[in-house]
């Protein structure tokens, strides 16, 4: 579970962030990171449950994200992020997974394929022309879209990709950017005892959605 003091931390962290207080405030960040630590272990060993590609021997250090920003090309120059994110969390092919963020009032839990490199997105986009009734399958399933939405609402091309035709009535998919699905979490449902185990049950619904871009991506 996530503890309320991790919240708080990130809660006082987005209000003060800067390196002076960082400084005075690291006991509570070292706190707040074994927490998060603890909660990954706990989710990794929820995941292989249903998805044997997770690894019970993933470490949960190689998962948890650094708190520290990349400011180099960015005109925000905050130095740490106000979230602890939790990815590294493969289900195959890279990229292809699991990623869970925390962060006070914004938690979710998502996976799939967020923005696939030329070459991937290539490969999906032909996956769905030739077997589209698989991933409908998954993403028009009543629970999938109860947790996670309506699929196709995600960033689409403006105009249809090349060698595919408009009238194609898989067109909304083949158009899209991304093939991700996110589920948000309360701070309460976080902070449930059980909470690893309550979040690995939605993930585990994209677990079809990760089998069928693994497969498409040769």
């Amino acid at each position: 579970m996530i503890r309320s003091d991790t919240l708080s931390f990130l809660k006082d962290l987005a209000q003060n962030n800067n390196r002076e207080w960082f400084a005075d405030n690291k006991q509570r960040y070292e706190i707040a990171k074994d927490n998060v630590l603890a909660f990954a272990g706990e989710l990794i060993k929820e995941l292989h449950v249903f998805d044997k590609s997770i690894s019970l021997d993933t470490d949960p250090k190689k998962c948890v994200m650094r708190i520290y920003r990349d400011i180099r090309f960015r005109t925000d120059k905050t130095p740490y992020k106000d979230n602890f994110g939790i990815g590294n969390l493969r289900a195959g092919k890279v990229h292809i997974g699991y990623y869970v963020e925390i962060k006070p009032g914004n938690s979710f839990g998502g996976g799939g394929y967020w923005m696939p490199e030329a070459e991937h997105l290539k490969q999906v986009r032909q996956e769905i022309d030739y077997n589209a009734d698989d991933l409908k399958k998954v993403i028009d399933e009543p629970q999938f879209k109860k947790l996670f939405g309506e699929f196709r609402d995600q960033e689409q091309l403006k105009t249809t990709p090349r060698d595919y035709d408009p009238a194609n009535e898989n067109i909304s998919l083949i158009k899209l950017k991304s093939f991700a699905a996110i589920h948000p979490f309360t701070d309460a449902e976080i902070m449930r005892s059980d909470s690893p185990k309550k979040v690995a049950e939605v993930l585990a619904y994209i677990y079809p959605l990760n089998v069928f871009l693994n497969n498409a991506i040769a």
